[in-house]
């Protein structure tokens, strides 16, 4: 896309558009109602997301963009069997998305075959899964306005509008947030020898 159009627009429309048809979908399936509805309280009981203040909803589109979401089931996961994913690429009535005017991030994930190495390297091998791994992570408060998502957990009630805290699925940077912070974490904690 041409820099030149690389401004963000309005967002919101498209973000209360998709919660509505999520609803609809809430209507005809009361299973993916209550897995959702529970993923987004725990969202913001554990302080990943929050409510923002009347006073700070209406901001210049440009300087602000709601990310539409969606569930993702995955009933063999040992885990979640919902997962919502937000979409970082859903266009703003400008045509640009926040993915658009994301730079684009090195892969800084280690090689495989790297790894596949060192298990030939030590006679006992750990690994870990790192629960939430996105969610550990937390945005800046000056860049939670691009992470604006609209939800209600009944039609009955007004929509609500929320800031994202942490790093979250959809956006082109996720992945390399992530893992910069986990490399970040990694070299404070290893011990000199």
């Amino acid at each position: 896309m041409d820099d030149s159009k690389l401004k963000l627009g309005n967002s919101l429309v498209a973000a209360t558009r998709l919660l509505r048809c999520i609803e609809r979908r809430f209507d005809s399936d009361n299973d993916f109602k209550q897995r959702y509805i529970s993923f987004m309280r725990e969202y913001q009981e554990l302080g990943h997301m929050m409510i923002i203040p009347p006073a700070e909803i209406d901001v210049d589109w440009s300087k602000s963009y709601y990310l539409p979401h969606h569930g993702v089931i995955k009933e063999d996961s040992t885990t979640t069997k919902l997962r919502v994913v937000y979409d970082g690429s859903s266009a703003t009535t400008t045509g640009a998305s926040l993915n658009d005017i994301l730079l684009d991030t090195p892969n800084i994930n280690a090689d495989l075959f790297e790894i596949l190495l060192r298990f030939r390297t030590y006679p006992i091998v750990f690994i870990a899964d790192i629960e939430k791994m996105y969610r550990q992570v937390l945005v800046h408060h000056d860049d939670t306005d691009y992470m604006r998502i609209v939800w209600r957990d009944s039609p009955d009630k007004p929509i609500q509008h929320f800031r994202l805290l942490t790093v979250t699925y959809g956006l082109k940077n996720s992945g390399f947030l992530a893992m910069a912070a986990l490399h970040k974490a990694r070299s404070r904690n290893i011990p000199k020898q």
